[in-house]
């Protein structure tokens, strides 16, 4: 826990008192499936609620100071047994923001990258498409963001992780009439394993990317990136494209394909995956969702369609999935969830207040 940013928040709320606003997320999540570990229940239910507090305060010449701090509690069943809890701050950070400039001190979310599920550029977050509450994972940062101009931004930042070390690395965006561009480089001297979207690297490493988006007729991405340390080349490659078809309210259909190539010492290894989505509105209030997802070299499939009913502040969501069951994958350890595993059925409630 980042005690001294937390002291800085408690501060400015007694300051800024007056701009104070409090909001939050409630879901509560039943599943079953098909493929059940030993000594489990078929029936998995999950229940967690996300508490938020916000203030600001305005500045003369459109400047701002703002804050924001949630606490993340959830517990996971089995049947009536405790699978899992968790009970940590999801979000602690303060900013300062003006027409040219903002810099974020915290626990935030950093994001970016134009792929929506193969992303080669998920190097600090965890978002998945697959989630109806669309969260993610945060980290301890100072971000700093410049707009010298609408068409350019500068980013930078440093990271503290688990260990208290600090990596760093900067981003260049560019939108001009030929489409979106970035320039990412991040720097990590930390020795522990890294999860740097569908890979793992251990050890000091550097990461360079470039990626584009282009919206047109139809809409186009890629995202190209290169982790690289004293032992470790790892190579990927995400491209993408998606198109409304002109059929009943729009159907908006996707394809994105991944290729890695991971090279560690003399030993080479490859991987490759496509991804398709479609989202169809039924109305204002429906809407309906398909994912597929493929190994290539595996030869899984992953399917997901969900149907979901969103009012003014709850949601309904239900999940049908389709994919491998643990005995198709080779003999390594597997969660004991549910989730992922064989075919299950879903229900979650989210309530946003």
């Amino acid at each position: 826990m980042n005690f001294p940013i937390l002291r800085l928040i408690v501060l400015l709320t007694t300051s800024f008192g007056q701009s104070l606003s409090t909001n939050g997320q409630l879901w509560t999540n039943v599943l079953t499936s098909n493929d059940v570990p030993n000594g489990q229940s078929y029936i998995e239910s999950t229940m967690g609620y996300i508490p938020t507090l916000s203030l600001f305060k305005e500045l003369p010449d459109n400047q701002l100071v703002d804050m924001e701090w949630a606490y993340r509690l959830d517990r996971t069943y089995s049947g009536d047994s405790l699978l899992h809890y968790n009970e940590s701050h999801h979000r602690y950070w303060v900013r300062y923001s003006s027409e040219k400039l903002e810099a974020r001190l915290g626990l935030q979310k950093i994001v970016f990258g134009p792929s929506y599920v193969l992303r080669s550029l998920s190097w600090f977050d965890t978002i998945d498409l697959r989630d109806p509450t669309g969260q993610t994972d945060g980290v301890e940062a100072f971000r700093l963001r410049w707009f010298p101009s609408n068409s350019l931004s500068l980013w930078s930042w440093a990271i503290n992780n688990d260990q208290d070390t600090l990596s760093y690395g900067s981003r260049v965006e560019l939108s001009n009439a030929a489409g979106e561009w970035g320039l990412t480089y991040h720097q990590d001297p930390s020795k522990s394993l890294q999860q740097i979207s569908q890979m793992g690297i251990s050890g000091s490493h550097s990461r360079l990317a470039i990626d584009y988006r282009y919206d047109g007729f139809i809409g186009f991405w890629n995202e190209s990136a290169l982790i690289s340390s004293d032992r470790a080349k790892i190579i990927m490659s995400t491209v993408g494209a998606d198109y409304t078809l002109p059929i009943a309210n729009g159907i908006l259909v996707m394809a994105e394909y991944m290729s890695i190539s991971n090279k560690f010492d003399s030993d080479e290894s490859s991987q490759s995956y496509t991804a398709l989505m479609a989202t169809m509105p039924l109305g204002i209030i429906n809407q309906l969702m398909l994912i597929s997802h493929f190994d290539m070299e595996e030869n899984h499939s992953y399917n997901y369609i969900r149907w979901n009913s969103t009012y003014d502040h709850y949601s309904l969501n239900f999940i049908l999935s389709i994919s491998p069951k643990r005995a198709e994958y080779l003999p390594i350890i597997m969660p004991n969830t549910l989730a992922g595993f064989g075919t299950g059925f879903q229900f979650m409630f989210i309530y946003n207040h």
